[in-house]
């Protein structure tokens, strides 16, 4: 459990509102309460207001230059080393928030495939979940095969549907025993001084390092993963009959991939992406276990 966020201890002043805890109290976005304290947080940071508008550009530089590297050199990589990279930064520099927002990111986007394969009828899929409990797991090329994992899974998932000449409609009863309400079981995150980077900050920062380290083609196959947001949201749509989230799922058509360029600030979409439509599962669980 990370610790209370300021803008929660702050005495209310009409006069000057605090727009954090105002989005905090909305409750027009699903969220789960550990991870909305979390990001909400993380967003309230100095870090992220002032280091965040310095790092974004020199980010995006190197992309620009790493993406001129990789056509002198497309096959250079080291899977090994980014993991063990991004390992290190993880223990030395990112918040305890940053951490368990990420953390939580495996979890529940491996519970939302699996729901989806549960609730399918008349397919067979074998889904390969990411649980880690601690950040010592990272080194196990983790996002990398996280990846791989959303490919593999729409690509199995939709050729059973089109051999069978089907397509996907919602069950007589949902199965959501691949949902789980209560929290991932996390080892404790490191708190020194050093941790105080903040989520967004981060992920600008690991990005073109995350490109420098892969070739040019799996860096660009993680890239084009984010497109598919739009496509698990309309899998849940199709299962549970509830649209109403779609308008939030918002990292453009699928159909129309994007440039690395802005990959970071779309990998931030893809996290929340994942952790509004969990909230919706979870929300349905618990009023299917009501009206039960």
């Amino acid at each position: 459990m990370t610790a209370q966020p300021k803008f929660l201890d702050k005495p209310h002043d009409e006069r000057d509102p605090d727009p954090w805890l105002a989005l905090y109290l909305d409750q027009s976005v699903p969220m789960a309460d550990e991870a909305k304290r979390a990001w909400l947080a993380d967003l309230a940071s100095p870090n992220r207001q002032f280091m965040l508008p310095l790092v974004r550009p020199l980010a995006r530089t190197l992309i620009v230059l790493f993406q001129l590297f990789k056509i002198a050199a497309p096959h250079l990589q080291s899977s090994t080393l980014l993991h063990l990279l991004l390992e290190w930064n993880m223990k030395t520099f990112m918040s305890p928030n940053a951490n368990l927002l990420v953390m939580r990111h495996f979890h529940l986007g491996s519970e939302i495939l699996r729901f989806i394969a549960d609730n399918t009828q008349h397919v067979q899929l074998a889904t390969t979940p990411l649980k880690p409990r601690s950040l010592d797991e990272v080194r196990n090329h983790l996002f990398l095969q996280h990846d791989l994992n959303l490919f593999n899974f729409v690509i199995h998932l939709n050729r059973q549907l089109q051999a069978q000449g089907l397509e996907m409609r919602a069950p007589e009863r949902l199965d959501f025993s691949a949902i789980s309400e209560q929290p991932p079981a996390l080892e404790p995150f490191p708190e020194r001084l050093s941790n105080f980077i903040d989520l967004q900050t981060a992920i600008e920062l690991y990005t073109p390092i995350y490109q420098l380290f892969l070739t040019d083609h799996d860096f660009w196959r993680a890239s084009n993963s984010l497109q598919l947001d739009e496509t698990i949201a309309l899998y849940i749509a199709r299962l549970t009959g509830s649209d109403a989230h779609l308008s939030l799922v918002n990292n453009h058509h699928p159909l129309v991939p994007m440039t690395t360029l802005r990959a970071g600030y779309r990998l931030v979409l893809h996290g929340l992406s994942t952790e509004l439509l969990h909230a919706l599962l979870v929300k349905l669980k618990r009023a299917q276990a009501s009206a039960a």
